[in-house]
């Protein structure tokens, strides 16, 4: 038997030939979703493009590891901060999948200075036999309506969506470097070089600081946050990393504002043969580049 056609209507105008691709079509992160089914890619021109892994069939096995377009939607577009005379570049730093809690898919994606929250769903049916409307959308006279109709759902092709649900904007000053989302799935933290942010995934027009280490004097500088990440399993513990190669361990329970950690380790060198943090206390500007932290 044959398989089935794909009937998604799927935009591709994204796939250029890549001897003609320019600086927009580079990827600027990926990241799967929990379950592995789908992989979002962010490039330089803000559009995240979802792949979705083929399912396994008796006459093809093989294709069970192949990842093809799913949706494809522009997430941020460039702006220009009127305050500060500055560009915000439409450029992708960071995406993370919300677990899946029903037939919907969840993902924050974030640029230099705004977080969205965008719902990926599919659609197979839509609305007809309206009263208020014609079968072109058009308002109708309501002195023309004589009878009351039931609107009933027809089959359309499948068709997938993406929908901007929440935008979190106006909370950092400098350029967000790294996204997480919480195991409580209710809040996330945005993270830039200097503060690290928490949010209510609900509440799109109020944050919180939790880490700040903008010295009174900025003459006073000696690192800058890199990256930040909740843990796993437990919503109160998080972790964020400098450039000057450490990795701070913090505990919400202990007090509102975490800039007194719980634990910090440094990085002495890319790899040791124990695998263990070790501590130093000598830094130079040669050390702390090559010790910087990038990600977690």
């Amino acid at each position: 038997m044959e398989e089935e056609s794909d009937t998604r209507k799927i935009n591709n105008s994204f796939l250029r030939d890549h001897n003609y691709a320019t600086e927009a079509d580079i990827i600027s992160t990926v990241e799967f979703n929990p379950s592995g089914e789908l992989l979002a890619t962010g490039d330089k021109g803000g559009r995240v493009v979802v792949f979705q892994r083929e399912q396994e069939t008796k006459s093809e096995p093989q294709r069970r590891g192949e990842y093809n377009v799913y949706s494809t939607f522009q997430s941020h577009d460039p702006e220009f901060d009127y305050l500060k005379s500055l560009e915000v570049e439409e450029k992708i730093n960071k995406i993370r999948w919300l677990p899946q809690r029903n037939a919907a898919y969840f993902l924050l994606s974030t640029n230099d200075k705004t977080v969205k929250l965008w719902k990926i769903s599919e659609r197979d049916r839509r609305p007809e036999g309206y009263n208020l409307k014609d079968e072109d959308g058009r308002i109708r006279d309501p002195s023309t309506i004589t009878s009351l109709r039931v609107p009933v759902l027809q089959n359309t092709d499948l068709m997938v969506e993406a929908t901007a649900r929440r935008v979190f904007s106006n909370a950092h000053t400098y350029h967000i470097n790294s996204i997480s989302v919480n195991s409580d799935l209710q809040t996330y933290i945005s993270t830039d070089d200097l503060r690290v942010n928490l949010w209510n995934l609900e509440i799109t027009d109020q944050s919180f600081n939790i880490v700040d280490i903008k010295p009174c004097n900025m003459e006073d500088l000696t690192e800058v946050i890199t990256a930040a990440e909740f843990h796993p399993q437990q919503c109160n513990t998080l972790a964020y990393s400098s450039s000057r190669g450490s990795v701070r361990l913090c505990d919400m329970r202990k007090q509102a504002l975490c800039d007194t950690h719980c634990k910090c380790e440094y990085w002495e060198q890319a790899y040791t043969q124990t695998h263990v943090f070790k501590h130093t206390r000598t830094h130079t500007l040669h050390s702390d580049m090559v010790h910087g932290v990038t990600a977690m």
